[in-house]
């Protein structure tokens, strides 16, 4: 499994009000809600965003609420994988809950800048920056959460056994 596309960088402690802002909240329609996705720090995410692009951050991604519509206002606006120094706890649960892929690598959300045009292999967690022709070693997804990704989340994924 593969994920390809430009890079949208985000810096340290990116938190759940701004990835989704609360006075969005009121509404259950993810489309709806991807219009809205890191607005409060990119005002242009929604209209750059193309499916398949990669979110990159630097320490603590996800930090504060615990609101699950965060990572799915992310997969909604098309984002197929986020990467990231370190992630939130609760944050990583709700991301692969939703079946979002996420990666801890250091170098990667330090070396990658916006707009550089990245390849992830999550079977072997090489993530290869195609702009610098460098690549950073993630880890890799084991089979159950390739399975979970896959379904398009946990729920389906347990449905389908």
């Amino acid at each position: 499994m593969k994920a390809c596309g430009k890079v949208h960088k985000y810096g340290d402690n990116v938190d759940t009000d701004v990835i989704i802002p609360a006075r969005y909240l009121n509404t259950a329609n993810m489309e709806e809600l991807a219009q809205h996705c890191m607005e409060d720090i990119d005002i242009d995410f929604a209209k750059n965003v193309k499916k398949g692009d990669i979110m990159v951050a630097k320490a603590n991604f996800g930090c504060g609420s615990s609101r699950e519509h965060a990572p799915a206002s992310i997969k909604a606006s098309g984002i197929s994988c986020v990467i990231a120094k370190s992630f939130a706890r609760i944050f990583y649960r709700n991301a692969i809950n939703i079946g979002l892929p996420i990666i801890e690598c250091e170098d990667a959300a330090e070396k990658i800048e916006a707009g550089d045009e990245v390849e992830i292999d999550f079977d072997t967690g090489v993530i290869t920056n195609k702009t610098k022709g460098e690549s950073y070693q993630g880890q890799s997804f084991p089979e159950f959460l390739i399975k979970i990704i896959n379904s398009n989340g946990l729920l389906n994924s347990l449905k389908e056994n």
